[in-house]
């Protein structure tokens, strides 16, 4: 039978592929190429590779399109042939089936995140995959796999943009961790009820860390579905090998596995990464040993009632920040950072010292660049002194989304409830591999997650206990390039949720008015303020640091201050710059954060206008 449609209605068990990515590996092909573009440069190897699951055993083969998806050809230029990529793919694979076995395209993640955790919309995914699945159609696919996805969201994208193009059917898989839950927090159980109503006509797990998981995984999601199930492992947990990961799970350990999952009630059964022909062959002895005799029988749980998300502790009542922005208070603060080293006493003493001088509110700015203490210990150790409330700076780059989660958990429990939300720039130049980065989730992602803890649910809807209360602020960049996205992006922050923005420095008030303007805040705006301690900073500013806007004028001023009077009078030129911008702002905005300049503590207070807007 090579018809999938047939396989999925029947009871049989059908075996599955092993996989692509590892064979190929294994006949010289690095991991820096781009397989999918192998479909058109080496055709030949590809078939071979199809040929060789076939005389093993598979009666389902999978196309080699798992990244052939518009952004991840983009990083090797490729996104135009995206189409092209994928029909020759179906093609490849239904010459290699030669009528022995269904062919399946192949789609997995697109390797980015998607709203609410990112930037890329719903429609933009859905737009991206159904370019791929075109393709797939075009070649003469049977149907079609959705795997590897840790996001349900963007898993329903993919299948909505297949389904809309045609009634072919589909099996839908997630890749769990040692937990059983996604990267993002959502169960078996739940990716089983919610592929149901998306139409697909199988569900299951595959990749993640081995068969036993899978196998644990399996059992739960069915007793959630009466959707056939799908069941496709690692060859186990890698193992460095010299300077090689090696898979260890043989095909006699894998065989054994394959009993154990047809017991649970797998329908299909393959292999992901690590799996070779090999184990393929020795899966479909045991599938051949093992076909039910009797149906299968599930018993589908209802969906848990459980209780209606929590409202949000009020604004005010999460911190004094809150009640400020609640109630329309001018916001001073003072921007600090972590000490260099274990001792935060100074800054603790700079804390006290803008109590003192009437300031309640201290930036912990984290500043990545040079090794400093963490800005969340700083933060809680500012908050057990209790003489300042601390708003902590907190940056998404090369942070994952479960740390993430952890990290805001982790504020919660230690007092801080004031968090400044950032993405993060990048440490350096990109084409060079050292200074690569790793966003996972967005500012806006972040403000999103924020918002569900306040709810009293991680991002995947589970119950954290108690909601958090935290006052979620963003970032709001004025001096952006591209002036229209970032005012996009501004309004998809507040639509996240978040309560407050801080721009960047201001040094010119009418570039800064006219961006409130377009941008429209619903939010409470509190401007920074910097005094510039020399001419050549200001020309730093103005010319390589990307987001600054500094105004020729106060350059201008900057450098008859410093032909003057030297550093001395540049000091004293960028004081009284900050001070202008702070007046006339003070009947503009909702607060002022100052980033001390020359002058240290003292300086940055004095830059407060005298009289704040009512």
């Amino acid at each position: 039978m090579t018809n999938l449609g047939e396989m999925i209605a029947g009871r049989r068990v059908h075996v599955m592929d092993g996989a692509m990515g590892t064979m190929l590996y294994a006949r010289g092909v690095f991991v820096n190429v781009c397989y999918d573009e192998l479909n058109a440069t080496r055709p030949e190897l590809v078939e071979d590779i199809h040929e060789q699951y076939v005389r093993a055993g598979a009666e389902v083969i999978e196309t080699n399109t798992f990244g052939a998806n518009p952004v991840k050809l983009s990083a090797h230029g490729l996104e135009e042939r995206t189409e092209e990529l994928n029909r020759r793919a179906a093609e490849i694979a239904r010459r290699a089936s030669a009528g022995r076995a269904a062919v399946a395209g192949a789609i997995g993640p697109l390797g980015l995140r998607v709203e609410p955790l990112g930037p890329t919309s719903l429609e933009e995914a859905r737009r991206y995959f159904a370019r791929q699945a075109a393709g797939l159609l075009e070649g003469g696919v049977d149907g079609f796999v959705l795997e590897t996805f840790s996001d349900l969201a963007e898993l329903e994208q993919a299948a909505k943009a297949v389904l809309g193009l045609c009634s072919l059917p589909v099996i839908a898989q997630i890749t769990v961790g040692e937990d059983g839950k996604t990267a993002n927090g959502a169960t078996v159980e739940q990716a089983a009820r919610e592929a149901g109503e998306w139409g697909v006509a199988a569900v299951g797990l595959n990749c993640s860390v081995g068969p036993a998981v899978i196998l644990d995984g399996l059992e739960r999601m069915a007793a959630a579905t009466d959707l056939p199930l799908s069941a496709l492992p690692n060859a186990g947990l890698p193992r460095a090998v010299g300077d090689r990961k090696i898979y260890l799970a043989g095909p006699e350990y894998m065989g054994q596995y394959a009993r154990r999952v047809i017991e649970t009630g797998a329908r299909f059964v393959g292999g992901c990464c690590g799996t070779t022909p090999e184990h393929v062959r020795r899966m479909r002895e045991e599938v051949a040993r093992l076909q039910p005799r009797t149906p299968v029988v599930r018993v589908t749980r209802p969906r848990p009632s459980g209780q209606a998300p929590s409202p949000p502790v009020p604004l005010r009542e999460r911190s004094v920040l809150g009640r400020c922005l609640a109630d329309g208070e001018f916001v001073r603060s003072v921007r600090i950072l972590p000490p260099a080293g274990w001792d935060a006493s100074q800054a603790v003493r700079d804390c006290r010292a803008l109590a003192k001088a009437g300031i309640p509110f201290a930036h912990v700015h984290e500043d990545r660049s040079a090794p400093r203490m963490s800005a969340l210990a700083t933060a809680a150790l500012v908050a057990r002194d209790e003489a300042v409330e601390p708003i902590v700076h907190y940056t998404c780059r090369d942070r994952k989304l479960n740390e993430i989660i952890g990290d805001l958990l982790g504020l919660a429990a230690s007092g801080v409830r004031n968090v400044l939300v950032m993405t993060g720039d990048a440490p350096g130049p990109g084409p060079y591999p050292e200074f690569n980065s790793v966003v996972d989730v967005d500012s806006i992602g972040l403000a999103n997650v924020a918002a569900s803890l306040n709810a009293c649910a991680d991002p995947a809807g589970n119950s954290i206990g108690t909601p958090t209360a935290l006052v979620v602020g963003a970032l709001l960049n004025q001096g952006a390039s591209d002036s229209e996205r970032e005012t996009e992006r501004f309004r998809w922050k507040q639509e996240a949720g978040v309560d407050f923005a801080v721009t960047r420095p201001v040094f010119d008030v009418d570039h800064l008015l006219d961006f409130l303007g377009r941008a429209e805040p619903r939010v409470p705006v509190l401007a920074a303020v910097q005094p510039l301690a020399s001419l050549r900073q200001a020309e730093f500013l103005q010319n390589e640091v990307p987001g600054a806007y500094v105004p020729d004028r106060v350059v201008e001023r900057m450098r008859e201050a410093e032909r003057v009077g030297g550093l001395v009078g540049a000091k004293r030129e960028g004081r009284a710059v900050a001070g202008e911008v702070a007046s006339a702002l003070a009947g503009e905005v909702s607060g002022i954060q100052v980033v001390p300049g020359p002058g240290g503590m003292s300086g940055a207070v004095g830059v407060f206008p005298a009289k704040a807007r009512p």
